[in-house]
This record gives C-alpha cells, structure tokens and sequence, in this order.
C-alpha cells in the first residue's frame, strides 16, 4: 500500500475499503454456509470474520489500550497459528465454534472497525508511525484471507450434491476458443528476484537478490481444460511413469482421475455447476499434477525465478477479483502471467539468502512454513488486484488442490 504516514485521511479509507470487501463477500453465504467447516485445511467463513478482526485486536490495538469488548474466548478460538500468543483451537474443529454466534462476530468487527477509525485519527504522530507496519500488514492478512474465504465456499459448496452457485449474478467467463501456445524466451543470465525497498511487501519476498538462470522458455499461457483433457484421454492418471513417487502415491490412495471439482463434463464453480470451457484454463490440480502433465507434455514447470524474470517487466494486469469473475477465462491475446489461477513452479517454498524473520509473534507469519511446500506465482480470479505484484510468492503443499490453482509449461533452450 505504501501510504504516507502523515495523511490519515487516505490510511482511513484503505482500512474501511478492505474491511468492507470482506463483509461483502461473506455477505452472499447463509449463516448455515458460514458456519460449516469443508475439510480440515479449509475454515469456516465465520471463522475467518473472527480471525482478520483478531488480528487487529491481538497486534493494534490491545499492545496501544484500544481494544474494545472481545467475545469470550476470541484469543483461544481465533488464533491461527501463532505460537507466541498462547494456545489455540485446533484448525480441523473450527467448524465447531458455534459461539460466539454470527451476529457477535459481526458486531465484533463492527467495534474494531471503529476503534480502527478512533486510533488512526487520535494517534500521535511518533505512535502511528511506529504501528503503521503493522495496520499495513493486517489489511494484507485481511486481502490474504478475501481469497481464502472464497476458496473455503467453493470447497464447501461443490461438496453438495447440487454444487449450489455462490453468487448467481457474476460476470460471464466466456471467452475466444483455444489458441496454439507459443514460447517467451529468456536468455538467461544473472538476475535480481525478490522484493526491493520500497512500497509493501512480505518477509519472504526479501531481499532482494542475485539468481543465475540458463537461457530457458515459457508458455504464453496456462494449460487449457481441453489439453488435461487430452492428458487424461492419454491415461495421465494410470501412468505411473509420469508421477513423481509421493504423487503416484497419493493418486492411488485418494483415487484421483481428474481435477478438483470435475463431475465429467462439468465442473463446480462459484457460479454453480458450469460445462467445462476447453479453452479456459484448467484449475484446481496439485503441484504433483501440474508435474505429471508437464512430464507429458514434454515439458517442465518453470522455477519461481524464471516466472519472476518473465513477469517483472510486465503490468499486474489481469483477471482478479475485482473484475467480479471468480473464475479463470480463456487466454484470447493475454499471457496470464496475472490473475486467472495461481501457477504452480518448481521451486520450494525456502528462505532467501540473508531472509530473518521479523521478531515477536509477527515473525512467525511465513517463515516458519518454509518446509515441504512449493511456490506459486501470479495471483487469480479471487486475489484482490493491488494485493498482487511480481515478487509475491504464494505456498502450498504438493497435495492440495483446493486452491485457485493451475500451470504453465517451461522447457530449457
């Protein structure tokens, strides 16, 4: 966001754009969706309400004697994960918390929106620049949590026989028919990835460092629903030797022969039960199939440093979820490189040379995640756009699909 300490005024308006976009995509979900817990790596839309106003509760405004009245309990039942702050309610059960009740929640982030306003208008000077990191930081948990509350109902709602639509008002994904891909080519060479000083960005974007690539390609676009097609037609799910082993593994003990959310020829969406586009991209496919296909293909999956030094040049311009969406769309003339699905790379979710994480509970938000997971890139139909730039680096396991997830195919020169 990069905002100037000294206009209160614009920090004002950010913190009520976010904190309202939440509101109104929870909005849409009856309290029985809210409620409702999809598996245990998704959370209840209630849950994530409560935990984005924890946030600014536990980190702002209780450490500066602002905080208003909490519901019982909100520290042990909304911490997510940080260690520091004290115990927590276990991830799988958050289905469970039927108290505080939805209208508590509500009117939680109704105090905390504005004791927010209060302490962003009655801070002195030295105190707000000294938490403004911190307000900085919250609205882009918050952002980070928009997208995550649409992936939970989307894994909630395609669990229900009908795959009932989330919204049955937004924008149609039509769009041109396939078109071949052609190649970016990258001569390679020494390259600067990561985040540099200015302007927002998280702690494992940083620092800003040097990277060797050898001259390599990548697709200009994501692979179509119509090609997985063609992989599956070719016995993609049945050939051991395209998987990598714990992949191959995890095929046969959970019986996958097609992507998250396929039902044959259709596909559940959070426009409802929608016919498979072949020319839109196909989403919601683990890195072990992203991998598989690739293998097929004759390809690979491109590293993080390679998609960073393709798209650094590029505008974050694409279809997030502000263009009101929430779906991938046939390329037409576009790159994807921005918005449609995050892409899975190559590359482990690792620390970058000389990364430290920040100290205090704060220092636990992406670091200590840095095992046995792999990076993707770009953003997606779901992403709020300005919380996306070229240096992001989104993580997940190898397994998980649940996500706003796809791929483009990379190859050496």
């Amino acid at each position: 966001m990069a905002l100037d300490v000294s206009d209160r005024d614009r920090w004002t308006a950010a913190i009520s754009a976010v904190r309202r976009r939440t509101s109104d995509l929870a909005a849409p979900l009856s309290a029985e969706d809210l409620q409702a817990q999809a598996m245990p790596d998704a959370s209840p839309g209630k849950w994530h309400l409560a935990h984005t106003t924890w946030f600014f509760d536990e980190f702002l405004l209780t450490p500066a004697g602002r905080a208003p009245e909490r519901p019982a309990s909100s520290g042990y039942l909304f911490n997510s994960y940080y260690e520091a702050v004290g115990e927590r309610h276990p991830r799988p059960d958050r289905g469970l918390i039927t108290r505080p009740a939805l209208d508590e929640v509500l009117a939680w982030r109704a105090r905390i929106d504005a004791a927010l306003e209060r302490f962003v208008r009655d801070a002195g000077a030295d105190q707000f620049r000294a938490v403004a990191p911190i307000i900085e930081l919250g609205l882009a948990h918050e952002e980070q949590h928009q997208e995550l509350l649409l992936m939970d109902a989307l894994a909630l709602l395609a669990r229900h026989p009908d795959a009932p639509a989330y919204r049955t008002d937004l924008r149609a994904a039509a769009g041109p028919a396939q078109r071949p891909a052609a190649w970016i080519e990258h001569p390679g060479g020494l390259i600067e990835t990561g985040a540099g000083p200015d302007g927002f960005s998280f702690d494992y974007e940083r620092p800003r460092h040097k990277t060797w690539l050898d001259p390599f390609a990548v697709a200009d676009r994501l692979v179509t629903n119509g090609e997985w097609a063609e992989f599956i037609a070719d016995g993609g799910y049945v050939n051991a030797a395209l998987w990598l082993a714990d992949g191959w593994d995890t095929v046969r003990r959970e019986g996958w022969t097609a992507p998250e959310y396929w039902r044959g020829e259709t596909q559940a969406t959070l426009a409802g039960l929608e016919a498979l586009d072949p020319a839109a991209p196909v989403q919601h496919v683990s890195l072990y199939e992203a991998d598989a296909f690739a293998t097929w293909a004759g390809a690979r999956l491109p590293t993080e440093a390679e998609w960073e030094a393709i798209a650094a040049d590029r505008p974050t311009a694409g279809n997030f979820l502000d263009n009101d969406i929430l779906r991938p769309t046939p390329a037409g003339g576009r790159d994807q490189l921005f918005g449609d699905l995050w892409e899975w790379t190559a590359s482990s979710y690792s620390p970058y040379p000389g990364f430290r994480p920040a100290a205090g509970a704060l220092g636990e938000y992406n670091g200590k995640f840095m095992a046995r997971q792999f990076v993707l890139r770009g953003g997606c139909c779901a992403t709020p756009a300005p919380h996306i730039r070229a240096s992001y680096r989104n993580f997940f396991h190898p397994h998980q699909r649940w996500m706003f997830s796809g791929l483009r195919l990379a190859k050496d020169l």
